[in-house]
């Protein structure tokens, strides 16, 4: 659990950093709508230059975030331990089984008190008359 923590946070933060790369980088495509114009269309989608800072390190952030994505699908697959006194000791009962306290093992429960019946508690409402409010 520890592991997959600490694999989820480098993910978020691998995650905003390359939000922050490709923010930062100017588009290809920024010089295409003066380019068309003066024929200068060869420089927008021309051989490209060698890579700049920004460029590598997005590259290399993308493998990351893509690295850390398979590593938790794979950790969200596999079976954990109990976390939880709840999930340790409960059991499901089989179908069908016996499930007063005396079976389950809380032969020491108290017995619970008679409630009193509560008046208009259970009682039918009245249907209205068929001429009232009927003008």
């Amino acid at each position: 659990m520890l592991v997959q923590s600490f694999i989820l946070i480098v993910h978020v933060a691998v995650g905003l950093m390359l939000i922050g790369l490709v923010l930062l980088q100017r588009g290809k495509g920024a010089d295409a709508g003066a380019g068309f114009g003066a024929g200068a269309s060869g420089t927008v989608f021309g051989a490209r230059g060698a890579s700049s800072f920004l460029t590598r390190t997005t590259g290399v952030l993308a493998t990351v975030f893509f690295a850390t994505s398979l590593t938790l699908a794979y950790l969200a697959g596999q079976p954990t331990a109990p976390t939880s006194l709840i999930e340790q000791g409960m059991e499901m009962p089989e179908p069908g089984a016996d499930m007063t306290p005396t079976a389950i093992g809380g032969s020491d429960l108290p017995e619970l008190p008679e409630l009193p019946e509560l008046p208009g508690i259970g009682v039918e409402p009245e249907a209205p008359d068929e001429g009232e409010g009927q003008q």
